[in-house]
């Protein structure tokens, strides 16, 4: 054995001796698509954060939409600082739990891969507009088995795609680790989300509902905080991972909240319509212009068909880039 190999064992070798008995351990994952040799020095589950970090749908996400469109300020959170905030937090719950953090967090950096341009406006135009439907979960899962890598997928193993697709509240993940990413990127969402709101003047700590202020915190350190605490409380030595009821419950308060105050306040979502109508006239001439997608979409005609296709041009836009798009096809320029 190698020096290098056994640089790898004595990571996996670590993971035996201290991960808890429901930690999912890179030597018992379930593999690849394509089977590829071991990395001498890198796990599993470590090779897969690492072909994520690197490629490059997820260095699109810092030009791509959290809430705010296209925000001035440069503190409102972006795809790409909300994708770090839950990997931090789920980390945080991992290693409180003795779970996988490499597995973590491969999950939680790819889990919103797939998300179009101008949140989840884009995504709800697309939905409506392709057969079959369009969720960002989904999208994810399809950028990192189809779309990258010139269309060849990032042949990630099999947990950490499992925890990508079902990191939304529709689904549960096969892996606690997955678990873990699902609830940090609810708590990420709803606790920045809050911030931005405030620091864009439409919301003030004084309207949060006080039941949640007094049972989760008052201030975005103290929430995040005290969530990650009652999360490491209630699932330690557990073979699952969730809140308590008390908490589940005064969470979801601010969850409604948020809903009813940020998600569908005229103020924050005023240039809303106008992004969907971007997203709607790309859509349509993408289908029919189809010849003048990149060849890395045409590769999967026949297999997927022509309105998937022009999806996964779209979702694999960022913001800025889809109104530029927007403007080459339907502004006149002006005449030199």
């Amino acid at each position: 054995m190698s020096m290098d190999d056994s640089y790898r064992r004595m990571i996996e070798e670590r993971e035996r001796q201290t991960l808890s008995p429901f930690a999912c351990l890179s030597v018992n994952t379930r593999g690849r698509e394509r089977p590829i040799e071991p990395c001498p020095i890198r796990t599993d589950f470590i090779r897969d954060r690492d072909r994520i970090l690197h490629c490059k749908s997820f260095r699109r996400l810092k030009h791509k939409t959290q809430v705010f469109l296209s925000p001035v300020g440069d503190h409102y959170r972006t795809r790409l600082t909300h994708t770090l905030e839950v990997s931090q937090i789920a980390r945080t719950i991992s290693r409180g739990l003795r779970l996988n953090e490499d597995l973590t967090e491969a999950i939680a950096l790819g889990h919103d891969l797939g998300h179009t341009p101008f949140g989840h406006s884009g995504e709800k135009v697309l939905n409506d507009l392709v057969p079959g439907g369009f969720e960002h979960n989904e999208q994810s899962l399809r950028v990192v088995e189809k779309l990258e890598n010139d269309g060849e997928g990032l042949n990630l193993t099999y947990e950490v795609r499992d925890g990508i697709l079902n990191h939304t509240s529709r689904g549960k993940a096969a892996t606690l680790e997955g678990v873990v990413v699902s609830i940090s990127d609810r708590i990420a969402y709803i606790n920045h989300d809050i911030d931005d709101a405030i620091r864009a003047g439409i919301l003030s700590e004084d309207m949060l509902p006080d039941s949640a202020k007094r049972a989760i915190g008052a201030s975005h350190g103290q929430r995040i905080n005290n969530l990650i605490i009652n999360v490491l409380r209630e699932s330690s030595g557990q073979p699952y991972v969730r809140m308590s009821d008390d908490m589940w419950a005064e969470f979801n308060k601010l969850r409604d909240f948020l809903f009813e105050n940020l998600y569908h306040n005229s103020t924050a979502k005023a240039e809303e319509g106008k992004a969907e109508g971007v997203i709607r006239s790309l859509w349509y001439h993408y289908l029919d212009h189809i010849d003048d997608l990149p060849a890395e979409f045409l590769r999967n005609i026949e297999r997927d068909g022509y309105e998937r296709i022009a999806a996964d041009h779209i979702a694999c836009m960022t913001d800025r880039y889809a109104i530029d798009d927007y403007k080459r096809l339907f502004v006149p320029k002006d005449w030199v």
